[in-house]
């Protein structure tokens, strides 16, 4: 009985109390940067015009993606897991809204609800390599997205000029506190008329590599 009681108080802890250390750890984190936007006009021309955009970036790159957001709020798509229900609780302090399901778990469902949400033009964000990879391999969901609902997918990455990268399948980025952080946006690509799903997802994923190798480059030079 004791040990069951101790099993239910770990697992609350972790995901009531959790969320919001991650949450306010990412805050100070950002306090600590030096960051440096590149491309920073692309999206902002679309919020002034208050069209919505569908940004992409490589799931190792969630972390500056929160803070560097400048829209209105934005809705990102998170897996059905319980990593993305953590995910969801750490974000919605930083104006972001969490919509559930993955390539293999309530993707038609979550779909749906992004094309009425970028209808209405809203912002959403997307990760096209995760939630499990593999790594920096776009998947379909954005071009059937982009396809569906004519917004413009805008590609972001970041780098630091100290960062640490993770033993997880994606690699996955931390800056360092008081670290410089260049993060690069690149142009928008809309889906075309005579293009195919194949075709479109490679413009991304190519689009994605180029603005990586960018932001890599910047401290490299």
């Amino acid at each position: 009985m004791a040990r069951r009681f101790l099993k239910t108080l770990k697992k609350r802890l972790a995901s009531n109390i959790l969320p919001y250390i991650l949450s306010a750890a990412i805050g100070v984190l950002y306090c600590t940067l030096r960051v440096k936007f590149i491309g920073a006009g692309i999206p902002e021309a679309f919020h002034k015009k208050k069209e919505g955009v569908i940004f992409v970036f490589w799931h190792s790159m969630m972390i500056p993606a929160v803070f560097v957001y400048r829209g209105d709020g934005i809705h990102v798509l998170v897996s059905r897991h319980g990593d993305g229900e953590l995910i969801g609780r750490v974000v919605k302090p930083y104006r972001c809204h969490t919509v559930r399901g993955s390539s293999s778990r309530g993707g038609m469902e979550a779909l749906k609800e992004l094309v009425r949400l970028a209808r209405k033009n809203r912002d959403i964000a997307i990760t096209p390599d995760g939630p499990r990879g593999p790594a920096e391999q776009v998947k379909p969901g954005v071009a059937q997205l982009a396809k569906l609902t004519g917004r413009p997918v805008i590609p972001g990455a970041y780098s630091a000029s100290w960062i640490k990268r993770l033993k997880t399948w994606d690699r996955f980025r931390i800056p360092m506190p008081f670290s410089r952080l260049v993060y690069v946006i690149g142009e928008p690509l809309y889906f075309q008329k005579d293009e195919d799903i194949e075709t479109f997802r490679l413009r991304v994923e190519e689009a994605l590599k180029e603005v990586t190798r960018r932001a890599d480059d910047y401290f490299n030079s």
